[in-house]
């Protein structure tokens, strides 16, 4: 697999000079489900700002697809699809199909491939029958599911999503993971930041754990022990944390 994203020695200096990273470096190939868990401040969201070259690190470097990350910003527009926690902050349109066509046609595409790109994202994250439906009226998983779509259109080869399930009630908590499986079968290299680890874990290829800015854990998902959730912070997904299941 070609590798898509590099750190090597990533550190933040928040104003205060705290580390928000330290020493941190990771790599990610395209084609891998990974998860990037860690408590709320491990430094998730902030490591994928620097992917994404929304934030720019104190010491370090990045790559993207072996170049520096900043001679690659406009190829990560154009194949790296960030959606946020902020679900609001990410629909633009008055339908659900405009909303969808606004990203593919600032990127250029028009006509019957704009028309296909706009189904296709429709089909993909299980919106289909919604195109007329403005997304004032969507619930909160049928928003976030939205937001994913919009990624998808703009025919996006990465999808990064920042806390996918937070505050979305267990049926559209159900929703997003049928979408994530569609994005996984698709070939997709996804990267889900969260604490909530259970909700996802038996789909990823890789786990990455962070706490206090620094990687813990970096391996397999059945390669982790309790510990290793237990001591950043993490709800342990195994069945031996739960004594007392019956199912």
């Amino acid at each position: 697999m070609a590798e898509l994203f590099r750190a090597e020695g990533l550190l933040h200096l928040f104003p205060d000079g705290k580390p928000g990273l330290e020493d941190l470096s990771l790599s990610i190939d395209e084609g891998e489900f990974i998860i990037v868990a860690g408590r709320n401040g491990a430094g998730k969201s902030l490591l994928m700002r620097h992917f994404v070259g929304l934030s720019k690190p104190s010491a370090g470097s990045i790559l993207y697809r072996g170049s520096p990350i900043a001679s690659q910003i406009p190829l990560i527009r154009r194949e790296v699809g960030y959606v946020f926690q902020d679900t609001e902050a990410q629909i633009f349109g008055q339908t659900v199909e405009e909303d969808l066509a606004f990203g593919p046609a600032n990127l250029g595409i028009q006509g019957k491939e704009l028309e296909e790109a706009v189904r296709l994202a429709l089909r993909d994250a299980h919106l289909e029958g919604m195109s007329d439906r403005r997304p004032l009226t969507l619930s909160g998983g049928e928003k976030r599911r939205l937001t994913i779509a919009g990624v998808l259109a703009m025919k996006s080869r990465c999808v990064i999503l920042d806390e996918p399930f937070v505050n979305l009630d267990f049926p559209s908590v159900l929703e997003i993971i049928e979408v994530l499986k569609t994005l996984r079968a698709g070939g997709k290299t996804v990267i889900v930041l969260t604490h909530e680890i259970e909700k996802v874990f038996f789909l990823a290829s890789r786990l990455v754990i962070l706490n206090h800015g620094r990687i813990v854990f970096d391996a397999p998902p059945s390669q982790a022990k309790k510990e290793d959730f237990m001591q950043s912070g993490l709800v342990c997904p195994y069945r031996e944390c739960y004594p007392w299941r019956i199912d």
